[in-house]
């Protein structure tokens, strides 16, 4: 294991330089902690089970970096996530006719399309968004200083949909506070995911490239 020490808030760029070493570890798992989560929701929203997405994520990671220490992979011909697309298409398909039916574990109108190019970038896009507000609200409630309860109310009326008023009722709070809270939390969570967009960029620009960013509607 290499003894130089290894900051696991780093750019892609960082994390693809620190892979090319086999004994540095640090750079191993933190690339397997950001983009693990990634790949299992994109294997579960193309139809796999939470079992079969999660071998699904493992060996297109271990043949990702298989084939880039191999320099296989071309950062100047194509964004990291489409290459894990392609790699873990195959391992979708392997996991489809293990199965021997199209029908997984979603009806075939909820499921990927795995030869529609397109569907499958914008599916992996959509958990590379996720990807980055869960880390962003993981990091709001655990280092910084904002009330938790504040950040509670603002969990329940964004993420979960509940009216102010429901909100307010189950906080003991005014609805004026619950609105005082998510403009707040908004605010807060928009710096960090600001932050985020920057460490978990592919290329230069593949967030405008991709769709929406994940820090639209983010504000207070």
């Amino acid at each position: 294991m290499s003894s130089e020490p290894f900051d696991l808030d780093r750019t892609t760029t960082a994390l693809l330089t620190g892979l090319f070493d086999p004994r540095n570890a640090a750079a191993w798992e933190a690339f397997d902690r950001r983009y693990r989560p990634i790949l299992v929701g994109f294997a579960r929203n193309c139809g796999v089970r939470e079992n079969e997405a999660a071998e699904v994520a493992q060996e297109t990671i271990v043949r990702f970096v298989e084939e880039y220490r191999a320099g296989r992979y071309d950062r100047t011909r194509g964004r990291l996530g489409a290459w894990l697309v392609t790699i873990a298409r195959y391992r979708l398909l392997d996991a489809r006719r293990r199965a021997g039916t199209a029908r997984i574990a979603r009806g075939d109108s909820a499921m990927i399309d795995l030869d529609d190019e397109r569907s499958m970038g914008a599916a992996y896009e959509a958990e590379r968004r996720h990807a980055v507000l869960r880390e962003a609200l993981e990091e709001l409630r655990t280092k910084s200083r904002t009330d938790p309860k504040t950040v509670q109310a603002f969990e329940m009326l964004v993420y979960h949909g509940l009216a102010p008023q429901v909100v307010a009722e189950q906080m003991g709070m005014s609805t004026h506070d619950v609105y005082l809270a998510k403009s707040r939390v908004a605010a807060k969570l928009r710096e960090i995911v600001l932050r985020l967009e920057a460490e978990y960029e592919e290329a230069p620009g593949d967030w405008e490239s991709s769709g929406a960013r994940p820090s639209d509607g983010l504000r207070g």
